[in-house]
């Protein structure tokens, strides 16, 4: 699967490939300089290979080659994660982080826009799903209804935006990688924070406060809409969980934060 790019591109294996459910990926050096080379095998990372071309390096990984389904782009080698800022006492700084780029990502070029899934699309599962298991999915449903049926700021998404997907490239600064391409309301970007990077750090009552506070400064989001987003998405993760045969638990507690937040500010 490789080979003829490997060829094409004059590019150097520099590691082991990596296997996933939709994609194939193989570490390489392109002109001595560390690259991923990346091979959509499902249609939604092909409609995200091709997103990451649009932007140009503009808050995403700068994109070298490309060529229908196979990407070449540039490698982050630096051992700083969002991650590990996240769990030492940092989440502040790589919440500032995420934002950034999300903001770059927002303001990218008005050229013609790549095929893109609309958010009503994305969110198709969570109605069916709120209907069976009720609950705080029924409460989501509610909310994303709602936010749906009158988006504001509407620009092209990433949609997996989290401290897994954008990663220090050095010189070039942290960008993102992996996007799902949609176009929606902007705040919806920034919910996928609020579910990461782990259960203790997303579901701590007061972590989850400050993080509300922050992104909404930061993003210059409504705080409350916001929260309905954070709400909507954790519902509809919790429904793929469920639907996967996974553990809903993690997006349900932040489901139930985001829920008890509205509460007191209507209270």
């Amino acid at each position: 699967m490789f080979d003829k790019y490997l060829t094409r591109w004059a590019l150097t294996p520099d590691g082991d490939p990596i296997v996933t459910e939709t994609s194939r990926l193989l570490p390489v050096r392109w002109r001595g300089a560390p690259a991923i080379l990346k091979i959509a095998t499902h249609a939604e990372e092909k409609l995200g290979n091709r997103l990451m071309g649009w932007w140009d390096g503009n808050g995403a990984a700068r994109v070298l080659e490309h060529d229908g389904d196979a990407l070449l782009m540039e490698r982050a080698v630096s051992a700083t994660s969002l991650i590990d800022l996240a769990r030492s006492g940092r989440d502040d700084e790589a919440s500032r982080i995420l934002c950034s780029v999300v903001t770059k990502l927002h303001a990218a070029s008005t050229t013609p826009k790549p095929e893109l899934i609309p958010l009503s699309k994305w969110f198709a599962n969570l109605e069916p799903a709120s209907a069976k298991h009720g609950g705080a999915l029924t409460q989501a449903a509610a909310g994303a209804r709602e936010l749906l049926s009158a988006p504001k700021d509407v620009v092209v998404l990433h949609g997996d935006i989290h401290h897994g997907n954008v990663l220090d490239f050095g010189e070039s600064g942290w960008l993102a990688i992996d996007p799902k391409g949609l176009i929606g309301e902007r705040g919806f970007d920034y919910a996928n924070i609020f579910c990461n990077p782990d259960y203790e750090t997303a579901t701590e009552p007061a972590r989850f406060a400050r993080r509300v506070e922050m992104v909404a400064r930061e993003a210059r989001l409504d705080r409350t809409r916001l929260l309905k987003w954070i709400l909507a998405w954790s519902g509809l993760s919790a429904a793929w969980s469920i639907e996967d045969g996974d553990s809903p638990r993690l997006a349900l507690t932040v489901a139930e934060l985001a829920t008890r937040q509205l509460s007191n500010a209507d209270a």
